[in-house]
Formats: structure tokens, sequence, C-alpha cells
């Protein structure tokens, strides 16, 4: 047992030698060789920290690599129709099976990094700061260098950076640099603020549960002008919510002390479980008739919940009240959902899948089609594919744009999601050289990769079950297989 304490104390503090070395490959082949679970636990501590070190080494290597590839400089637009690095990008994103905004992300840090941040470089690959803390010393010091400012002005907020990052999270670190730069070089945070100004934007994350997120980058000023609007609302809805509880809680308990012969001792979760489970609330058949239920979840941050109500309800009182109708494939502003006919008529529980989305609770689906217009597609029993209906015309008719909105749903490029609504109807083999307007022959692309396919020098193959496959300038091929309609596109 004694020897076991010593080899285990032998191994820590070896550990902890390792953990003040410099990151690099006899450290790794050292590691590999000790088994994280004979040591004491402050040892695995310090095991996965020293682990973690190594990553900034390995992530250096990573982003030579990348530079290779996409090369030290922007690759210029070859015509009016393509875009910096658009070849360069797409090859990466393919390859590591990323979306190609992330694969530029990745190609511009990389970038930075390499040629004009050489102490971040330096810290990075020998693990004084992680790769995260790399990241955002290059994205925000990217737009000081696209400006011009003096070397000895970015050394100085690089170095600052740097040792900051010793002790302060990647967030914490982001705001150092931005306050150096406001410090340092004012005329280039002045400017910064004009540029950034003009990529304002609003965007749409799916997330799990039947939930999203939107992001809105806005100035400052709007995005306080915004939230005060929200929070305006959110407060009223509050209050609402506030008076319908506490009547019911007023009339739950009249109801309990009416009762009380019956039942002397009423706990309070008896009280509780009460007015969570007979339904009634307030007096049957009452306009005023409240669940508690339905306010079980916003009572762990009220405020919170009804902001995000908030938000919706503005943008619904818009729809409902604006008279214009935006056109996408000619249809009006929709929400499309998929749902199959038991679950529709609450004989099964399959989920719905909500188009830009994903899967969605069935009870939610059934919700969201009591309204709807309905539209008949049939599938292939086996595989879940969308069928062809047999309609060829020289335009897409209406029936074929739905056909291809149903199936495709999103750009049909490799690990693109930018949604098919506001795509752009592509024939795979182009009309004038033979090609047909068939569901075979036509798919869904964004503006950006239906360009890359006409110039950018991608050739695409699309097959009869809505599958395709491109071939990438380089001759690399990238398979897209099928989207059953029961699946996430």
């Amino acid at each position: 047992m004694q020897n076991n304490s010593d080899s285990k104390r032998i191994l820590g503090e070896r550990i902890a030698e390792l953990l003040h070395s410099p990151a690099g490959i006899d450290v790794v082949n050292e590691l590999w060789k000790i088994a994280p679970e004979t040591l004491d636990y402050a040892g695995r501590v310090d095991y996965l920290a020293v682990l973690e070190k190594q990553t900034g080494w390995f992530n250096v290597w990573m982003q030579n690599a990348i530079v290779v590839v996409a090369g030290n400089e922007p690759s210029r637009a070859d015509s009016m129709y393509s875009g910096v690095d658009d070849s360069e990008r797409e090859e990466i994103a393919t390859a590591l099976r990323m979306s190609g905004s992330t694969a530029q992300g990745r190609i511009d840090v990389a970038r930075t990094l390499t040629q004009y941040l050489p102490g971040a470089t330096a810290a990075l690959a020998i693990g004084d700061i992680s790769p995260a803390h790399a990241n955002v010393i290059a994205r925000e010091s990217a737009q000081l260098i696209r400006q011009g400012v003096a070397p000895e002005v970015l050394k100085l907020i690089e170095d600052e950076a740097i040792a900051h990052a010793e002790f302060h999270t990647p967030a914490q670190v982001a705001n150092k640099v931005r306050s150096c730069i406001a410090m340092f070089a004012p005329d280039q945070f002045e400017a910064a603020a004009v540029e950034e100004k003009t990529t304002r934007k609003v965007s749409y994350y799916p997330s799990a549960n039947g939930m999203a997120t939107i992001v809105a980058f806005l100035t400052a000023p709007d995005a306080q002008t915004i939230m005060l609007a929200i929070d305006r609302l959110a407060y009223k809805t509050s209050g609402v919510a506030k008076e319908k509880l506490r009547a019911y809680q007023a009339q739950s308990g009249q109801r309990l002390r009416a009762n009380a012969s019956s039942a002397p001792t009423a706990s309070a979760s008896s009280f509780e479980g009460a007015g969570l489970n007979d339904g009634a609330g307030l007096n049957d058949g009452a306009d005023n008739r409240f669940n508690l239920t339905d306010f079980s979840a916003d009572l762990m941050d009220p405020m919170d919940a009804h902001r995000a109500d908030a938000l919706t309800a503005i943008a619904a009182l818009f729809l409902e009240t604006n008279e214009d109708q935006v056109m996408n494939h000619g249809r009006p502003v929709t929400v499309n959902l998929t749902i199959d006919l038991p679950t529709l008529l609450g004989l099964s529980e399959n989920p719905g899948q909500l188009s830009g989305y994903g899967a969605i609770p069935a009870s939610v689906a059934r919700e969201l089609a009591a309204d709807g217009k309905w539209r008949k597609f049939i599938t292939d029993p086996t595989t879940g594919n969308l069928l062809d209906f047999g309609r060829e015309s020289y335009l897409p008719p209406q029936a074929l744009r739905d056909f291809l909105l149903a199936r495709d749903r999103t750009c049909r490029f490799p690990g693109c999601r930018r949604s098919g609504i506001k795509g752009e109807i592509d024939h795979a083999i182009p009309w004038e050289e033979g090609g047909e307007t068939s569901p075979t022959n036509l798919g869904l692309l964004c503006k950006r990769h239906h360009q890359l396919k006409t110039h950018g020098g991608w050739k695409l193959e699309s097959f009869e079950d809505g599958s395709c496959e491109w071939t990438s300038p380089l001759g690399k091929r990238r398979f897209v297989p099928a989207r059953p309609m029961d699946e996430v596109a």
C-alpha cells in the first residue's frame, strides 16, 4: 500500500513539473504513458491542465496547415460573380465538415496569428495561452491590422493581451484588447465603430428541445431602444400574469377553507398539489380560468420569459397588421411544418419537422397545425424521401416550387444550412445544355453557392431521389444524401 502511495506521489510530482514545461511532442509522449486514474485527485486535475496546455502547440500546427491551403493573403475575386477566398473556403469547409462561414473564420484567424501576431503565436505554441485566448486576440486585432495600425502599437496591445490571459478567461481578454485599442489607437477605434455599424444583422440558430436562439447584432443605442420596448411590454404582461396568479391563489385558498371540515390538516404541499392537479383553477366555466402550470416554468425567472413573449408579440403584431406580402418562390411569409397524418389525428406521437429548425414535439406540431393551410406530398414508405409528382415545364410551376422547398429545405451544398425559402432554384444541368425543368434536375441553392457552381468551377450532379454530388475545382468529390421528410435538413 505504501509503494502505491509513493508511486502516486512521484507521478503527481512529475505531472506538476510538466505543468510548468513548454508544450510539445515530448510532453505529449510522456503524458500518453501515464494513466490519469493512477494519480491522486490533485494529480488528476494537474494532468487535465497539462493536457489542455498541449492543445495550443497542436493548434499552431493546425493554423499553419490552414494557411498553406488558403494562402498567406486572401485570394482575389476572378469575376463579378465570385468573392474573396471563395474556392479556398469551400475546400476547407468540405474537407473539415464545417460551414463556409466557420471555415472563413478559421482562415482569418490563422492568417492573423501566423503573420501579424508572433508573440501570441509563440505563447500559444508553448501553452502559455489557450487556443480560445489566441482566437479572441486575433479577432479583436484583425480590424486594426486592416486599418494599417503602426506595428509598435499592435505589439503593445498584443503584449497586454498575453499578460492578461495568464489569469483571465477568453471573454475577459477580449474586453482587455478592446480597452487597449480604445486607449492606444483612438483613431482606429473611432473608424472601427463606423465600419462595424454596416455589419449589423439578426441571426437565427436552432437549439435543442424545440427552442431556438435569435441574435441581434446592433449599435448600442438601437439595442437599448429595443430592450426598452421589450421591457415595457414585458412588465405589462407580467402585471396581468401576477393578477391572475393572485386571483387563482385567493380562490384556491377559499376552496380549501370551505373543505376544512373534511381535511383539517391540509399541509402546504397538499395545497400546492390541489392547485396543480385538479385543473379547475377558478370557478368552473369562468372566462378567467387560470392554470398555474402555465406559469410554473416562468416563475423560475419570470421577467426573462415575459421579455421573450414580448419580442414574439411585437413581431406577430407586425405580421398581422402588415398589408404587404413578401413572396419567396411564389409563397407569402409562412411557417412550414411537416407532420404525419396519424400524429396530426392524435393517433401517434411522432415529432413534427419545422422547416429551418428540425424536430419539435408532437403536441407543439399539432398546435401549429390547427390554423395551417395544408399541401399534400407523398413520400416513399421505405426511405421517407419525397417522390416526384411528374410535372414538367420550362418555368417551374408553383407546384414544382412547393415540391423543391419541401424536399430540399436548405441549400444543397455540403454543410450549408441556409434556408431554401431564401435560396434560388438551380438547374444542375443548365437548360441551355439540355437540362430539364424537373425535380431530378432542379434543386435549391443559396445565392453564394449558386454563383460558386455557375462561375466558381464547382460541378454538381443531381440524382432522382434528391441527393447530389459536388466536385470541387481540385477534383474532390462531396456527396450530399437525400433528406427524408422526418429528418433534420
